[in-house]
Order: structure tokens, then sequence, then C-alpha cells
């Protein structure tokens, strides 16, 4: 394996002695600097040049990428932010943390002392104490989701976090978005249960309150195309034959007009229409 390879399988830069440790020269290194591909950081990081801001600027200051950072660039579901988050020792000191959201703690799981990100549970860690609970917790369901953890493992974690310690309580399999997850954070706040991912005319819809109470969600990226919004009608439509009212929430309405989103369940409610005839 090329140096340049091996660089791109550990996040994009490492540490000089942990590059030596798995059996790369001096000569490697000097070569891929020499080339542009490569650059030196802090005298002992080497990084290749396309590497992630975010991580050289972990780097920057000792730590590794977490929270709401890592978690994008791991793939799960994100609330928009600014700043990079790195996590440090909580004895580090003279940082300068212009441009980054500095959380002083380890997490409960151990790192590699020159990691570049931190390992999923302690990302966890740092987004149940960071972010907002709704967040959170649609940040957690993301990595169930995507199956890089299993529920029963986080709720075994000693988190040392009450946020943490409940948002493993609450989380599900259940949610297919961070979307979802805030819709149902929602009605939990105002009494109302709701059933995820039930399956009625052969197609799983969002949310189902009562027995007739249909509650399908538009993510940002949804109604892509004329066909995606002919055949979301078509599904509103056989279910409203089938005797089921349909409420059709999107992603503006259930992140930044919860009172709304609350308002109108609130009278379907009022209006017996979760009730089956």
């Amino acid at each position: 394996m090329l140096l340049e390879e091996w660089l791109r399988a550990h996040d994009g830069a490492a540490h000089s002695s942990d590059i030596y440790a798995a059996g790369f020269s001096k000569h490697a290194i000097a070569a891929g600097v020499r080339s542009g591909r490569m650059l030196r950081f802090r005298r002992s990081w080497i990084a290749l040049r396309e590497c992630d801001s975010a991580i050289l600027a972990a780097i920057g200051i000792g730590g590794r990428l977490t929270c709401v950072s890592a978690a994008r660039k791991l793939g799960l579901w994100v609330p928009a932010h600014s700043g990079v988050h790195v996590a440090v020792s909580p004895s580090a000191a003279r940082i300068k943390t212009e441009g980054l959201r500095v959380h002083w703690s380890t997490g409960p799981a151990p790192a590699a002392a020159r990691a570049v990100v931190d390992p999923l549970i302690n990302v966890l860690h740092h987004v149940a104490r960071c972010q907002e609970l709704a967040a959170a917790l649609a940040i957690w369901e993301s990595a169930l989701n995507k199956k890089f953890v299993d529920a029963a493992v986080l709720e075994r974690i000693e988190w040392h976090s009450e946020r943490a310690n409940h948002i493993a309580a609450l989380c599900t399999k259940l949610s297919d978005s961070g979307l979802e997850t805030h819709f149902v954070d929602l009605m939990r706040a105002i009494g109302v249960a709701v059933q995820q991912q039930v399956w009625i005319d052969g197609h799983s819809i969002d949310a189902l309150i009562g027995d007739r109470l249909v509650v399908q969600l538009d993510g940002f990226a949804h109604h892509s195309s004329p066909a995606d919004r002919r055949r979301d009608i078509e599904a509103d439509v056989r279910l409203r034959l089938r005797g089921y009212t349909v409420v059709r929430f999107d992603y503006y309405q259930v992140l930044f007009q919860p009172d709304l989103v609350q308002n109108v369940i609130r009278a379907a409610i009022a209006q017996g229409l979760h009730r089956a005839a």
C-alpha cells in the first residue's frame, strides 16, 4: 500500500510516528511532500493536500474532531451548525478557540492518543451534551439506522451524563430520518403517542396517531421531481379512500414551526380524526 492510500484510509492525516510504525519510511514522507500531494503540519504531522480542513483545525489544537462535526463526516444526519467541534483533554491549556467549539471532555470510550476523529461513542456523548434534545436524538437515531451501533449497546454504556442516559432510553430504530425524530419529540411534548413505520395498503407511512390519523413527513430534498409529487398525491388519495385522514408536513414546518405542527395535530385529535368510525 502506498503512503497516500494509507493516509486516505486514516482520515487524511497522521502523526509521523504512526506512519513509521505502519512501515513507511522518511523517504516516503519526503517524496509525498515534494510531490505536493502531502503537507507537513505542526512539524510532526503529515496530511494529504485534500485533507478535511476541519480535521486540520482539530489537529492544530491537539484535539480530535467530535460532536456534530464528526457526525457529519460519518454521514449521519446533523442540523445546521457553525464552527468546528473539537474534543480536547480537560487539562489542555493555551488553546486558540477562534472558529472552534471546544469540548473539554474525553467521553466514555478510550481513544488513541493521536486519533484525529473521536470514536462514535464519544461523538454521541458530546452530541448529547452539546445539542438540543431533539437534534441530539435525531443524530443518535441516525447512527442506529445506519447500523453503526446497536441500541442494546448504547443502553449499557456508562455515559456519566443524565442527558446521554435520557437519550439512550428514548432511542429507537424506527425513525427513517432526523425529521421523523423531531416530529415524535414534538408529539411527546404534548402527550401524543405515535406509531412509526406502520404498513398500510402495502406501504410504510411515517407516523400513525390513534387508528386513523396518518402523518407524512417531507424531508429537505423531498419532491425532487414531478413524478415524486404525483406518487405522494396518489398514496394520500389511496389512504383517504380507506378511511384515513392524512396530514403532511415538510422539513421547514417540523424544524422551524413546531407550534403550527402541534396545533394542527391537537385540532385533528379534538375533531376525533384519529379514531375509527
